[in-house]
């Protein structure tokens, strides 16, 4: 089973939705192996299924002075914020080859957050009984929320490397009013970029998705399509 992985630098929202939306039929049509897109956003606020208008803290003019945008998504969960220094990974796979199984295919994308906290910067991570994700403590450092069209997955997981953690006060992220957020530049006090987080990423997908080979020509960088990247 492959993996292509495609490093898109930071790209507006829209642009990274219609493009894996087109990866979908791609995928869908075998048209394509499982694609991996990682990348960065500007500032934008997403609401899923159960997301309500109350999720949203921040007035509107505060969020269009920070340039940011909100959309309502088909992903599961609630509301999310993506931005600077923040790792998004959209995750174009067929859950056929997955063993059909979400709640497996899910559990193995918080693993190789957990793995990788560990053994790249000693960070001790866990999943959470209540909420998705990967937590450190009370904090969490990995948001997970995935969309499902006739057996392909689209959306994906949002890793907080060097995020602006003030910008989650804008919102309930996910719903959840009692915990934090955190990062790898708060744990560690390390300016780790996207290109390293990158390449700590793709490094564990095989042995926990069962990829038995990867794709990956922009290894060891983070290019930039749209606005400005690392």
């Amino acid at each position: 089973m492959q993996l292509d992985v495609r490093r898109l630098g930071r790209i507006g929202y829209q642009e990274a939705l219609d493009l894996q939306l087109n990866l979908v039929e791609e995928r869908r049509a075998e048209r394509i192996p499982d694609t991996l897109l990682l990348l960065e956003h500007p500032p934008v606020i997403t609401m899923g299924r159960s997301a309500v208008d109350s999720d949203i803290l921040a007035p509107t003019q505060q969020l269009e002075q920070a340039g940011a945008r909100v959309f309502r998504i088909t992903r599961g969960g609630e509301t999310t914020y993506h931005g600077p220094g923040q790792l998004v990974g959209y995750m174009i796979a067929n859950l056929y080859e997955h063993q059909r199984r979400l709640k497996r295919f899910i559990h193995n994308l918080e693993e190789v957050f957990i793995r990788l906290l560990d053994e790249e910067y000693s960070i001790s991570a866990a999943r959470d009984d209540e909420h998705r994700g990967v937590w450190v403590g009370s904090e969490k450092i990995t948001a997970i929320g995935i969309a499902v069209s006739r057996g392909i997955t689209m959306h994906g997981f949002a890793f907080n490397v060097h995020t602006d953690l003030s910008h989650f006060g804008w919102i309930i992220p996910c719903g959840i009013t009692d915990r934090g957020q955190t990062s790898v530049r708060a744990l560690t006090g390390r300016d780790v970029s996207l290109a390293q987080a990158s390449d700590a990423v793709v490094r564990r997908f095989p042995a926990v998705l069962g990829y038995s080979s990867v794709s990956d020509p922009d290894a060891g960088s983070f290019r930039t399509i749209s606005g400005s990247s690392e």
